[in-house]
């Protein structure tokens, strides 16, 4: 089992929020917010999704930009990370992991943004 992640920071009024992988969303194309590692690595993997960085955004020795590659989708050449690094940075930085599960027609949905609640506050 992974550590579970930071308390979830900022005002969230529209999201629901999710403290482990065998709670649920509340209806279909609701947007969901969670810290907790094994949340955000079952949805990845769920999804086929690995997580992963964009090469040369590295701060300090850490990853950069924290994406997940989804196969399949073409874009950006992005550099495959390891579990352990990814999270690091994740909870060093207090990010919000905000997505979703489905979409409102039902559909699987591969959305999801990392929100730094701090930033832009002072």
């Amino acid at each position: 089992m992974s550590d579970s992640g930071h308390p979830i920071q900022g005002e969230h009024k529209y999201e629901q929020h999710v403290t482990s992988p065998d709670q649920g969303e509340e209806r279909p194309g609701r947007s969901l917010v969670t810290t907790d590692h094994d949340v955000i690595r079952q949805w990845a993997e769920e999804r086929g999704a690995e997580p992963a960085t964009v090469p040369g955004s590295e701060y300090d020795g850490r990853p950069g930009r924290l994406l997940f590659d989804f196969p399949g989708y073409g874009g950006e050449d992005l550099e495959k990370i390891s579990w352990d690094d990814w999270f690091r940075t994740f909870d060093e930085r207090k990010l919000n992991f905000i997505y979703q599960e489905h979409k409102s027609d039902g559909a699987q949905s591969n959305f999801f943004q990392l929100e730094n609640p701090g930033r832009g506050d002072g």
